[in-house]
């Protein structure tokens, strides 16, 4: 089945009419890079102004939701911290509050400092990450590494200072099948201002190899994070919709999670994919050109 083209006033309205709860994608979606998508701002106070409820969803794990905020208010957005949900902290709330990791366990961090304060704000103990001893060049050698007892899982997010240290010390704990292994998201790439980088899921490949096994994900497009999110906010699924840039991640995400999807062509996601003579298996509900189409209504 063929995805609804919206096009016209009225498409737009019956839109706002059946969803209570929008959820958004950022990148490719509200903005590129630092550069806000036409309309944004303006759809984004409509849909306040009809009292909907607004998440923001993103597999973003670099930064805290305190520093992801400050990124919406450089822009001019409105966004307040308890409506943007990062993989970051998706993983923070999935180990306190879905699997209840034990208070007296720690988790072995390969990823940048905004996971590491998420991880401290809901009490969840870590090592690694910024820590000076694993940001070095110095080869690794298993004699001077005394493994810590009480790590009881490894995250994987987006590390760029990712180095052969941080792989062996998180290879070693993994070797104890208690121990668990997660990743923050498993995006292959990640979209910079200039091009696209490797993303997340090219940061845990190795140790995917290397174990022959694969991480239990949380960010998009696994249904863990409908469950971090249902922690944190009350939602019924049949009046919510997910609006993304990605086929494989937004799209399948608000598809595995029994939403209703709308891809805006503003991102990754080009229309002959969904058009075209070879579509993609994944298929939303809804497209537009872009968010500010919506403008129609204002």
């Amino acid at each position: 089945m063929s995805p609804e083209r919206l096009s016209g006033a009225q498409d737009y309205e019956d839109l706002l009419n059946k969803y209570d709860t929008w959820m958004f994608d950022c990148d490719g979606v509200l903005w590129r890079g630092n550069e806000l998508i036409d309309g944004v701002t303006e759809v984004l106070q409509l849909l306040r102004s009809r009292k909907k409820q607004i998440i923001f969803v993103t597999n973003n794990a670099t930064q805290s939701r305190n520093t992801y905020k400050k990124k919406f208010d450089k822009l001019g957005l409105e966004a307040h911290v308890d409506e943007i949900f990062g993989s970051a902290f998706a993983s923070a709330i999935y180990l306190s509050s879905v699997i209840k990791f034990p208070k007296e366990k720690k988790v072995f961090v390969i990823g940048m400092p905004g996971l590491e304060e998420e991880l401290r704000a809901e009490g969840i103990k870590h090592v690694g990450g910024s820590d000076p001893a694993d940001n070095t060049l110095e080869p690794f050698t298993p004699s001077s590494f005394s493994p810590d007892p009480d790590v009881g899982a490894v995250l994987c997010g987006l590390d760029t200072s990712i180095n052969y240290t941080k792989l062996s010390k998180a290879f070693i704990y993994l070797q104890n099948p208690s121990c668990l292994f997660l990743a923050t998201n498993e995006d292959s790439t990640y979209p910079t201002a200039g091009a696209l980088l490797p993303g997340a899921g090219a940061i845990s490949a190795p140790l995917r190899f290397a174990l022959g096994k694969n991480p239990a994900s949380i960010g998009k497009p696994a249904r863990t994070m409908l469950d971090c999110i249902k922690a944190k906010h009350d939602y019924d699924p049949s009046r919510t919709i997910m609006v993304g840039d990605r086929l494989n991640t937004d799209i399948l995400f608000g598809k595995e999670g029994l939403l209703s999807t709308l891809l805006v062509l503003t991102g990754i996601t080009h229309e002959e994919e969904v058009f075209g003579a070879n579509p993609s298996p994944i298929v939303p509900d809804y497209v537009t050109r872009s968010i500010g189409d919506f403008r129609a209504l204002i």
